[in-house]
């Protein structure tokens, strides 16, 4: 099982970090057989993003995560690559490296053709980072030609319009690139390739079938090759979220290993589920399996598996793990909020042995207060006023493409009861030590005719099918509601607007953001970006422009509304959690629920002794 190269943010400028030590560590000590640290430019000219580590500076850093890594018996491998013209020029404020001035589909930037002498130094800045590698004790490295890299770029028809020799053999870059690694690499260290084997573009570049030939040249180079989709033109195809089917890459990497001969193939790509990739490796798909995102969801993924004990699940949801944006915030998990947060939110909580603790709300926040003072040896209540936990874990889960929400609702329902914690369903209380009774309805911010209906997101969630006629999704907040509803009512056969104050329908949906919008189109649904909803009905809802307040009108006589809630209320003499507090996400839920178990337990605010009986909940 791999561990894969991913953007973090954890570095001290360009240098590996003790955050990145913990970070890897804790995957380590939880089983996980190879980790490849976060991808490092060889080469000063390559800055993709502000923390990116530059292999010049990592020398420390990588010694002391193969010293954290090695006592748990994992091999630590070092990626090694330049992002070129999908790199940015914001930080070294010079033109971008490219095989071709191509400019880039996604920044538009325009990259400097490469000369041979940037081309030497650009296999010369391989080799030193090799030798610091070896320097550092690292057990090999894993060179990149994925979706951005700039080798990807070389080897692709789309990138490459070059008419000299690394033009008309487009591999030989990425073989010089290799043979060098390889010299200086030395026996006894593995050599790893990144392999973007699909550019999801059918008419030209690499495919699938250009893959497989170029995998028979390049396999025997390598003693290990990792089979990866996608490019700038399709950059959600290398970490796509739950709108597609997890184990997306069998069919390619089976193919890819069949040309291998005999050199060990990774399969990549939604790999979540430990049986799904023991029956990968079983049916001869692959050899290994890179099951990143698994074991940011589950640092202790193999531990937990091979004790028998059930897995925390990955959403698929590329909420806090997909990091590369403008924000530049640390990878995290939304199931598992401390990860990324090794050396800042602590491993454990005081004991509780001796505790009884009563837990208000059986939602995210409450769900996870509960399963962390159970294992702490509390003896906890969880009350929950419906008949079932998971609270907004279930809403979201009926989303589009976010299904396995309910699979982590499950997970810590699983948890709470496998530790005993004692839950009564059914029972409406206000006091506790820890409230997690969620958010309240917002009012309506547009007015709404007796002639129209007025619905929430959560509403259809839930199940509630709106009435006859056209709906109009109101979405000021840019998140999965508006589109995620919007997408679930287009499919049920009804005509559907989205309103929202934005540019871009879904502006928060990060690497989704296009995606959700090329299905929106494909369903029909209206867009009305850059305007408010005034009001609805009469048939017609009533659009302001943002800007110049300019009227127009739309069909409607459905309005859903996709605004975000107001806080709820909790005693001041308990510790409130999730929603309660302010209405956000199910990170900031599940991360609320885990210091409300400790704040508890470390007696604040208000320690109640044990021999002190506890009071009866109405």
């Amino acid at each position: 099982m791999l561990f894969g190269p991913h953007e973090t943010n954890l570095g001290h400028g360009r240098s590996l970090s003790e955050r990145h030590v913990a970070y890897y560590a804790r995957r380590a000590v939880g089983g996980c057989g190879i980790v490849v640290t976060e991808t490092a430019s060889v080469h000063e000219s390559d800055h993709p993003y502000e923390r990116a580590p530059l292999a010049a500076d990592c020398g420390p850093g990588w010694a002391d995560v193969v010293a954290a890594c090695r006592p748990s018996g994992a091999l630590v491998l070092a990626s090694l690559g330049h992002t070129g013209a999908q790199g940015t020029s914001a930080h070294t404020r010079a033109a971008l490296w490219g095989p071709s001035a191509v400019p880039d589909v996604v920044t538009r930037e325009v990259p400097a053709e490469m000369a041979p002498a940037e081309i030497a130094a650009l296999v010369a800045g391989f080799r030193a980072a090799t030798r610091t590698a070896v320097a550092a004790d690292l057990d090999g490295v894993e060179v990149d030609a994925g979706p951005r890299a700039l080798l990807r770029q070389f080897a692709s028809g789309l990138t490459n319009t070059r008419t000299d020799v690394h033009g008309t053999d487009r591999l030989r870059l990425l073989r010089e690139v290799l043979a060098a690694v390889r010299a200086d690499l030395g026996s006894g260290r593995v050599l790893a390739l990144r392999l973007s084997c699909d550019e999801q573009a059918p008419w030209a570049g690499i495919t699938p079938a250009s893959a497989v030939t170029a995998v028979a040249e390049l396999a025997p180079l390598v003693d290990l090759l990792v089979v990866v989709r996608g490019s700038g033109l399709a950059a959600s195809a290398y970490r796509p979220d739950g709108h597609t089917a997890p184990g997306s890459n069998r069919e390619l990497t089976a193919a890819v290993r069949a040309a291998a001969g005999g050199t060990p193939v990774v399969l990549q790509g939604s790999v979540v589920d430990v049986a799904a990739a023991e029956a990968a490796l079983a049916g001869g798909v692959a050899d290994a399996a890179e099951m990143t995102r698994a074991q940011i969801a589950d640092a202790d993924l193999v531990a937990r598996t091979r004790a028998g004990v059930p897995v925390r699940p990955c959403t698929l949801c590329n909420q806090a793990c997909q990091v590369l944006d403008v924000r530049n915030p640390p990878v995290s998990c939304v199931a598992d909020p401390r990860s990324g947060h090794e050396t800042g939110e602590p491993a454990g909580v005081p004991a509780g042995a001796g505790r009884r603790v009563t837990v208000v709300g059986g939602g995210p926040a409450g769900l996870e207060a509960a399963r962390v003072l159970a294992g702490a040896g509390a003896d906890v209540r969880l009350v929950e006023r419906s008949g079932r936990l998971g609270g907004g874990l279930r809403l979201v889960a009926a989303l589009p493409g976010r299904a396995r929400f309910a699979d982590l609702a499950d997970w810590l329902e699983g948890e709470v009861r496998r530790l005993g914690v004692r839950v009564e369903l059914g029972v409406t209380a206000d006091d506790g030590d820890v409230v997690a009774t969620g958010a309240r309805p917002r009012p309506p911010g547009f007015d709404v005719a007796d002639d129209a209906w007025l619905l929430l997101a959560a509403d259809v969630l839930a199940g509630t099918d709106p009435p006859p006629g056209p709906v109009v999704v109101h979405d000021p907040a840019g998140g999965p509601a508006g589109t995620g509803v919007a997408e679930l009512l287009a499919a049920a056969g009804r005509e559907v607007t989205v309103v929202t104050p934005d540019e871009v329908v879904g502006v928060r949906l990060a690497g989704d953001l296009a995606p959700a919008n090329t299905r929106l189109l494909r369903a029909g649904v209206r867009r009305e970006t850059g305007c408010v909803l005034r009001a609805a009905g009469g048939g017609v809802a009533v659009l302001a422009d943002r800007w110049t307040g300019a009227e127009r009108r739309v069909p409607c006589a459905v309005v859903v509304d996709a605004a975000p809630p107001l806080p709820g209320t909790a005693p001041d003499a308990t510790v409130p959690a999730g929603d309660v507090v302010a209405p956000r996400t199910v990170l900031e839920a599940v991360l609320e629920g885990r210091r409300a178990a400790r704040a508890v337990l470390e007696g604040w605010p208000g320690e109640r002794r044990p021999e002190e009986p506890r009071p009866p909940v109405a």
